[in-house]
């Protein structure tokens, strides 16, 4: 099953130029807070000016034109007239991502969230791009990776295991649902503000309770839970309805070592943001998805070059200021910027974190079942 169904794909059509004055101007788009599985969400409430309505609403997706797994509708951004922006993308794409198209014409590379943990996390698991290739009609898999907004004192996240990890066993640890044998064989590492940490498709990984994260991601919602219990989920819901037979392949039982898992975390953005874009994840990321900050600081940011991009405003209020037109923007504003816009800077004195698609998509991007279709080429 693919992440959206055929029905709300719209069309494709390479190769038109749209009246480039329709797309010009950034959307600001309204809170889009998700209901999920896991207690949390009061902190992206306080960043978005809104009150919960309860408190499993630990995600906000943020211009997301994909929806949940076996969900055609939760996910999505809606803009303030009530359009989806998926609509929009798939009306214009041009206008929207440039020039070539990724899976669909709505397709705009990347899945940004709002993440805001207040119990731990599922151990869990994403599959890779041929995997999901292979079964789940999808060129896309889901590496993804976060950035550390808020944390409280000692929390920390679980990446990779810290040794190798016999399959029929874990088969018994995950069917015992034994939390802490998993726990235990899993690498530890206490997070900061400001610190980024990727996590390949594969590598089990979980979150704990009181950690606020921005999270880019490959834009789907592919996961195979090892752990339910502590959560509202169960069993039937973990496995992508394939299985578990068919998706434990998919999790990778190799050791995650010292130095590989010191590979994957970024501390540049611990200290303080410049008017430079400054990428906040390893360089390992880049095909994926890039993440990068910048700060006006009472003047202005340099220029980012034109192409689709997520904004989260994180502090401050000013200005993006585009080739033929310029908003206003003010902390907690979240805003789908088109490539139509043209190149474009920050100023005054706000900061902003900005999340796009990997570099060189959407023609790093193989087709299912195209020759190399694993993803990457």
């Amino acid at each position: 099953m693919a992440i959206d169904d055929a029905d709300h794909r719209g069309p494709a059509r390479p190769g038109v130029r749209p009246d480039r004055s329709t797309l010009m101007i950034p959307v600001v788009l309204p809170p889009n807070p998700v209901q999920h599985f896991y207690r949390g969400g009061d902190r992206i409430a306080a960043l978005r000016g809104i009150v919960p309505e309860t408190d499993h609403q630990p995600e906000e997706w943020l211009a997301a034109t994909v929806s949940r797994f076996g969900d055609p509708v939760t996910g999505l951004a809606v803009t303030g007239d009530g359009a989806l922006l998926r609509d929009l993308v798939a009306a214009e794409p041009v206008a929207w991502i440039g020039e070539g198209q990724g899976r669909d014409a709505a397709d705009v590379g990347i899945l940004v969230k709002l993440l805001d943990a207040r119990q731990r996390l599922p151990v869990h698991v994403h599959p890779d791009r041929g995997f999901a290739a292979r079964h789940l009609d999808c060129p896309y898999g889901k590496t993804e990776a976060w950035f550390v907004l808020d944390t409280e004192q000692d929390c920390a996240v679980y990446v990779g295991w810290n040794q190798r990890i016999d399959r029929d066993e874990l088969d018994r640890r995950r069917d015992d649902q034994d939390s802490e044998w998993m726990l235990a064989h899993m690498n530890r590492v206490v997070v900061r503000e400001g610190m980024g940490v990727l996590v390949p498709a594969g590598t089990a990984h979980a979150i704990d309770g009181g950690i606020f994260v921005a999270e880019v991601q490959e834009p789907t919602d592919f996961s195979i839970l090892l752990e339910w219990s502590v959560t509202t989920s169960t069993r039937e819901e973990s496995h992508l309805d394939l299985g578990f037979d068919a998706v434990m392949p998919a999790v990778s039982t190799d050791h995650l070592t010292e130095a590989e898992l010191s590979a994957l975390i970024s501390g540049a953005g611990t200290r303080p943001p410049g008017r430079s874009f400054r990428a906040l994840l390893s360089a390992s990321a880049d095909p994926y998805f890039r993440l990068t900050d910048a700060a006006a600081s009472g003047g202005a940011t340099e220029q980012r070059p034109a192409g689709f991009g997520v904004v989260l405003v994180t502090d401050g209020e000013g200005a993006l200021v585009g080739a033929r037109e310029r908003i206003d923007v003010a902390r907690g504003q979240v805003l789908a910027v088109p490539h139509a816009f043209g190149d474009w800077h920050v100023e005054g004195d706000a900061t902003v974190l900005l999340g796009e698609p990997g570099a060189g998509w959407p023609a790093t991007l193989v087709a299912p079942g195209a020759p190399g279709g694993s993803g990457i080429r």
